[in-house]
């Protein structure tokens, strides 16, 4: 094995594991924004008014902190190159990650963060979906059936869920991932110009009054 196999070795091993903690990132997400009561019981056992401030900070925060994170690790996996390197469920994750961008954009500059609104509510639908589609392409494709167990139980269900639906499969899935691509990224430039325009229209919204 030479410098050229470690180094790419060593690239996909780490988008792959950020790819599968993305997922995991996703299932968290979800769960915080479920959490709003739970927020409020355990806000009525903090005495200090500056502490409850700052419990208030940190649930809100760490959502959003997840999803840029979830972001940026579906940008960097939504790339022909890489797609065609790593294990990716096709089209279930890039789809994925785009309703988790959508999430994001509501939560940042559409009033998201106040619980019981519209915008809040939506990233919570978009996200849950998103969860969804995340855990049936994990589960049917990505880790579908090993080949070890195919070899003793064929199972036309499994190869074929393998063999057409992951990204780095060998023609079909390549195909897949290709044409996911030139769908889905376009979708995420469209994202970041709806990003940019909300963040600029909300920049230039009058400052309340402290």
């Amino acid at each position: 094995m030479n410098e050229h196999e470690i180094a790419k070795g060593l690239e996909v091993w780490i988008l792959q594991n950020l790819l599968n903690a993305s997922i995991l990132m996703g299932i968290m997400v979800s769960g915080l924004l479920l959490a709003q009561g739970y927020y409020r019981e355990l806000n009525r056992h903090l005495n200090l008014r500056v502490s409850r401030e700052l419990w208030n900070l940190f649930t809100v925060i760490l959502a959003d902190v997840l999803l840029v994170g979830m972001f940026l690790v579906g940008y960097v996996v939504l790339n022909p190159d890489i797609m065609a390197d790593i294990k990716m469920a096709v089209p279930f994750y890039p789809v994925a990650s785009l309703l988790f961008a959508a999430a994001l954009i509501l939560r940042l500059f559409k009033g998201g963060h106040e619980a019981g609104t519209s915008s809040f509510n939506w990233a919570l639908r978009l996200s849950l979906a998103a969860n969804a589609i995340n855990m049936v392409g994990f589960t049917f494709v990505a880790e579908a059936a090993s080949d070890e167990y195919l070899a003793r139980h064929a199972s036309p269900f499994w190869t074929y869920l393998k063999t057409h639906l992951r990204s780095n499969a060998d023609p079909i899935g390549l195909e897949v991932a290709q044409a996911t691509f030139f769908i889905c990224f376009p979708i995420l430039l469209l994202l970041c110009a709806w990003a940019v325009k909300s963040a600029m229209v909300k920049m230039k919204q009058p400052r309340a009054k402290e």
